[in-house]
């Protein structure tokens, strides 16, 4: 009896890890309508674990020096980036993990079993990082302040409707800041990004908690 449910047990967690992995490959959209005024360049930073959105710091329609303040995102007092790294996760994982092997039990199985504190993380870069492992897709002006709008709305304010920093980053051009939302296994940082990308039209996989399935998906209808 015993080895029968250990069997039943293998089976049906291996189902599972086969299902998710299918839906990964699934896209959300089977086509990408053809677009045009393709002007705005978004760009996705996979970590190999977790995602983050990067898009200009300013172009033609949005300026994201007239909604942060830029100077104070890093300890370096930089207000010269020309890139912003938005990401968006569980608070105590991402800033008590800097690296992998910083992970800690509890901490992991908070992030993932129980509803925790969000944070967004930000980072400021001079020129596009490329030297991550980025990939970037074009869109159209409505699509991408529609990205814009989601970004914006992952903030907490204060009363002054100003974003409230609570954390130093994991390296001088970086900070972190509260939230909104809570954070699970069902909607991780990965599912925040892969709901971005889709708020500007962009493709992403039927099931979008890891980082390497929204990198594969990852195009728009301007390619």
């Amino acid at each position: 009896m015993r080895t029968k449910i250990c069997r039943y047990c293998l089976l049906t967690t291996l189902s599972a890890i086969a299902l998710l992995f299918l839906v990964t490959l699934i896209p959300r959209k089977w086509n990408n309508y053809p677009q045009t005024g393709c002007n705005f360049q978004i760009c996705v930073h996979d970590t190999g674990i977790h995602t983050n959105i990067i898009v200009p710091v300013a172009n033609q329609v949005f300026n994201w020096g007239d909604y942060l303040s830029l100077e104070k995102i890093g300890i370096d007092s930089n207000e010269y980036y020309e890139y912003l790294s938005f990401g968006w996760g569980d608070r105590d994982f991402m800033i008590q993990t800097p690296r992998l092997e910083d992970m800690r039990f509890s901490t992991t199985f908070n992030a993932l079993f129980l509803p925790t504190t969000s944070v967004v993380y930000i980072q400021g870069y001079p020129s596009l990082p490329n030297y991550l492992n980025l990939k970037c897709v074009r869109v159209n002006k409505d699509n991408y302040l529609q990205l814009i709008k989601f970004i914006q709305a992952a903030f907490q304010v204060d009363n002054a409707d100003k974003q409230i920093r609570i954390a130093n980053g994991h390296t001088v051009n970086a900070g972190f800041y509260q939230a909104n939302g809570s954070y699970s296994i069902l909607r991780n940082c990965n599912s925040w990004t892969a709901k971005g990308l889709r708020s500007a039209d962009i493709n992403t996989p039927l099931w979008d908690g890891l980082s390497t399935a929204i990198m594969w998906h990852l195009r728009s209808g301007c390619e």
